[in-house]
């Protein structure tokens, strides 16, 4: 029987992305006051440490400001305005006891759902020790974030615009009851930027402004087309009939004025009055008389202090006959998108003096001849060596990815030293030995395919500087061709660097990362007349593209090998990055038109990849189903072939089901399980042999009925090649790289592709070796027998 529309749809929308994860480890760019209290996700260290538009948004409006489930929809949406509007969205809330930025989309969940059950915390700056204390206590409780507990965390991970609803203010009758809110106190001394609509429409408004100018915070209001001054608005309407203090013309103004802050060094906040667009706002004189209505409720009926504002709310959805919720929605998605392009704009100025005000320190090899100077360059982009770099003929597999200089410094207290501590000591010089040496995933991928043998060719980019004349001299000592890197003149960017600073473990303790060069446009690069000539000379069976590109730029990597008849490989980088392949993929692109053949992520980055495969409607397509339906999925599902073929815990964190949603536009996916082993999940078209072969039926999920497009579905779960004791584990880095580069090496090998199932040991026992080899990808891979 074949699996039902309705069927596919349940099986995608239910299965459980499991928070308890065992990814490969990744690199950690910012140490934003990661501790057990506070947790910054990876995709907002990445952003804030590359310089990209951050908009803060706070999680409140989900705990305790709408129902569950209408609060993850809010949540999605709003994350999904940021995106949109060129920003990366950092949601803010407390899961278990720890302060979390960047809350992922099972979080997301996790979180929302307890307005169901209100057991959720509203946390605010006073609450932020109570709640983390009593985590570490073991009693975890989980915590909405107001607008002063999210500003202060904020501030904290280095985030400098916050986008909500509405701002806190003094009660009416404040100046006897002393009623005031925190979020007030919080922009006198907080640097962060508040876009708001205002504060509540039952609040005292001319105190709340006297309050905010005592302590000293900027407030304007948006004049959103009026010409003149402007009412400060009063939340559900555009006026309130007390003119605002200052008047904002548009985003570009907003954020200079952030920046002539920040530079000021001045260290309160700002805020930003967006009043809520026109077809949504209540008419003032109606909203007065509700809102005096509901005053006189609560106060017969005795609500004060933090149940005053609910309570008051409630009335005003319930006499306003719901206006006031559809006002609330429609302001929250209009003052996130002010605040996404605002935090645009403000990336803008910040990149504009970064070169001017950056220094860095460039890594140089002993094989780097002293007179190698920038003066012998000519153009501002070409081949990166100096005279006829050694060309590639015939390429098997080509790598197109991140190519850094490595420094390591590892911790080393002096001899005879009498010190306990094992970590550096921060503000002070500290003994360390420091290594250095070539890293970025694409190298990685490119040495581990090149020493089990494969003709490769790595495309990758560098700035005309030390740095990058160290890292093409590595290359060449490692036997690389250079032929296929590009050298940008200094205006146009640095090399990539990264810089790790470790204990005397080894373990991390901070790293600072300035891939920047790699996140260039495709207008800064030259794919035609550069890269497109070597492709299409070489004529690889497989190109590699990691993640690391911008997302136009991984697109035309894919669109460019495509044309010329190359497979594609994708590598996800990270969590945050796995995104940018989901960003180039239509819903045309589906088997038979799949323009990406293999993607190697680990399991965060697979349900990553999952949730914005989810998020930009392609599991909803018809072409999408059309290869779902020819699967030949039972409808009335297959745990227990599933749970059969990997174990009950992979099934339950729907890693097997996540990979299966992702077959139709990437027909085979091998998923790092990281002491797990791998999961090997793949499409197979009509005719395979495998389908017929005694050896491979275990392996074979489901067959298609009747179908000229899909033949079955294959699925095998790879246990480790060993369990490494924690000593015997060298360095973490480049092991899963290594995976990939083996695996691809292997399917460009001979006359023909070999199946993946018959490499995948191959690359696991060569990812092991990497694990016990210091410095990156193992030396000792050449008698793998590829």
């Amino acid at each position: 029987m074949l699996v039902t529309r309705a069927a596919a749809r349940l099986c995608g929308r239910t299965t459980r992305i499991s928070a308890a994860r065992a990814p490969r480890p990744t690199r950690c760019y910012h140490d934003l006051g990661q501790s057990k209290f506070l947790k910054v996700s990876e995709e907002i260290r990445d952003a804030v440490a590359t310089g990209k538009p951050v908009v803060a948004l706070e999680s409140t409006i989900y705990t305790h400001g709408f129902p569950y489930p209408e609060s993850v929809a809010l949540a999605s949406l709003l994350e999904s305005v940021v995106r949109v509007n060129g920003g990366v969205p950092a949601t803010i809330g407390i899961l278990n006891g720890v302060a979390r930025v960047g809350l992922d989309a099972e979080e997301l969940i996790e979180l929302a759902s307890t307005a169901e059950k209100k057991n959720a915390l509203k946390v605010s700056r006073r609450d932020l020790g109570y709640i983390c204390g009593l985590g570490l206590a073991g009693k975890p409780l989980h915590g909405g974030t107001t607008v002063s507990g999210t500003m202060m965390l904020a501030h904290m991970a280095g985030i400098k615009v916050f986008g909500t609803g509405g701002l806190g203010g003094v009660h009416r009758g404040g100046e006897n009851s002393m009623d005031i809110s925190a979020d007030l106190t919080e922009l006198g001394r907080t640097p962060v930027a508040v876009i708001s609509s205002g504060c509540k429409s039952f609040l005292d408004i001319p105190r709340t402004l006297e309050y905010l100018e005592t302590e000293g915070v900027c407030v304007g209001t948006f004049a959103d087309g009026r010409q003149g001054s402007v009412d400060f608005p009063a939340f559900f309407t555009r006026d309130s009939g007390i003119k605002s203090p200052k008047v904002i013309q548009n985003e570009a103004e907003a954020a200079a004025i952030i920046y002539a802050q920040s530079k000021l060094a001045v260290s309160s906040g700002i805020h930003f009055a967006n009043p809520v667009p026109l077809e949504q706002s209540i008419p003032k004189e109606d909203m007065d008389a509700i809102i005096e209505e509901a005053l006189h409720l609560a106060q017969v009926e005795g609500f004060q202090g933090s149940d005053n504002t609910p309570f008051v709310l409630a009335k005003i959805k319930e006499l306003s006959g719901g206006k006031s919720v559809v006002a609330n929605r429609t302001l929250v998605e209009a003052n996130v998108e002010r605040a996404a392009k605002v935090a645009v704009e403000l990336s803008k100025l910040e990149q504009s003096d970064k070169g001017q005000s950056d220094r860095h320190m460039p890594a140089i090899p002993e094989t780097v001849k002293a007179d190698h100077t920038a003066s012998e360059v000519k153009s501002n982009l070409k081949p990166a060596t100096e005279g006829a770099p050694r060309k590639v003929e015939k390429a098997e597999v080509l790598v197109a990815g991140s190519l850094a200089i490595d420094l390591s410094c590892d911790y080393s207290p002096l001899v005879g030293e009498s010190t306990t501590t094992t970590t550096p000591v921060p503000q002070t010089s500290n003994p360390a030995v420091i290594g250095q040496s070539l890293g970025g995933v694409g190298h990685n991928v490119a040495i581990a395919a090149s020493r089990v043998g494969s003709s490769v060719l790595f495309c990758s980019v560098v700035g005309d500087d030390l740095s990058g004349r160290a890292a093409l001299s590595a290359l060449q000592a490692e036997n690389l061709a250079t032929e296929g890197v590009q050298m940008l003149s200094a205006s146009s960017g640095r090399t990539a660097q990264y810089v790790a600073i470790n204990d005397t473990q080894k373990d991390l303790v901070v790293a600072m990362a300035d891939m920047g060069i790699m996140e260039l446009p495709e207008d800064k690069l030259d794919f035609e007349g550069f890269w497109e000539p070597i492709i299409s000379r070489t004529k690889p069976r497989w190109v590699v593209a990691d993640a690391n590109w911008s997302p136009a730029v991984l697109a035309k990597w894919i669109a460019v090998a495509t044309k010329h008849g190359a497979r594609v490989a994708f590598e996800p980088v990270s969590t945050a990055k796995s995104r940018r392949l989901l960003a180039a993929i239509r819903d045309s692109d589906a088997v038979p038109n799949n323009s990406v053949s293999l993607a190697a992520p680990n399991q965060l980055e697979l349900s990553t990849m999952y949730m914005a495969a989810r998020e930009r409607g392609l599991l909803e397509s018809d072409n999408w189903f059309n290869v779902i339906d020819a699967m030949g999925i039972p409808s009335s599902g297959a745990r227990d072939r599933l749970v059969f073929m990997t174990s009950a815990d992979l099934v339950d964190q729907g890693i097997p089901q996540q990979s299966i949603q992702l077959l139709p536009f990437i027909p085979c996916i091998i998923t790092k399980l990281g002491a797990q082993g791998v999961l090997l999940t793949q499409l197979l078209r009509a005719g395979d042999p495998r389908l017929t072969s005694p050896e491979a039926s275990p392996y074979i999920l489901s067959r298609g009925i009747g179908s000229d497009l899909v033949g079955g579905l294959y699925m095998r779960h790879f246990t480790p090649a060993a369990v490494l004791e924690q000593g015997d584990i060298v360095s973490v880095n480049g092991a899963g790289d290594t995976l990939l580069g083996v695996i691809v090496a292997g399917l460009a090998k001979g006359a023909t592709d070999r199946q993946v199932e018959n490499v995948l040991p191959i690359a696991q026992e060569a990812s092991l070796r990497t694990l016990k080899s210091a410095g990156g990808v193992s030396d000792d891979l050449g008698g793998l027998g590829l």
